[in-house]
């Protein structure tokens, strides 16, 4: 099991077929702005899309990048699209891709993340805190978490 860059893969097909088998509305979109080559006009020009996979298996993935589905806003970056299929989930799977991403903000200089969601009680799990409710794009209510990297 590992993480990788959607972008600096070379099956980048292939995974693009295994994110187009989420059952998730955002997965789809997701699929869909990364098919059409439009994602980075979505949620920035360094927009990462985290895979976590086990072999040809795609487990979990999310987004990592300026923007997400609040805008427009001062806060930056984002982790988005965060999703765990269906047969991969209670094994906190999100956790690894958490982790490599904390990895790349530290040495970015990056102290913490945003992260938008409908959920509640999942992004505590992972050490997340309420920051407050935002409209999302759509002008629907969102509760926005910070993800802290120390």
């Amino acid at each position: 099991m590992k993480v990788i860059n959607y972008f600096f893969s070379e099956r980048r097909e292939h995974w693009l077929a295994e994110i187009g088998k989420s059952d998730w509305s955002a997965g789809q979109f997701l699929y869909n702005l990364l098919q059409d080559g439009k994602l980075q006009d979505f949620i920035g020009e360094n927009a990462m899309v985290m895979l976590l996979v086990n072999d040809d298996e795609l487990l979990s993935f999310c987004t990592f990048a300026e923007k997400d589905d609040i805008q427009p806003t001062e806060l930056t970056p984002w982790i988005g699209f965060v999703y765990t299929f269906p047969q991969y989930r209670g094994h906190h799977y999100a956790e690894k891709l958490f982790s490599e991403i904390k990895r790349i903000a530290i040495a970015n200089n990056v102290r913490q993340a945003y992260i938008s969601t409908d959920h509640m009680g999942l992004y505590e799990k992972y050490g997340c805190e309420f920051y407050r409710m935002m409209n999302d794009i759509n002008g629907e209510p969102s509760r926005v978490y910070i993800m802290r990297f120390e």
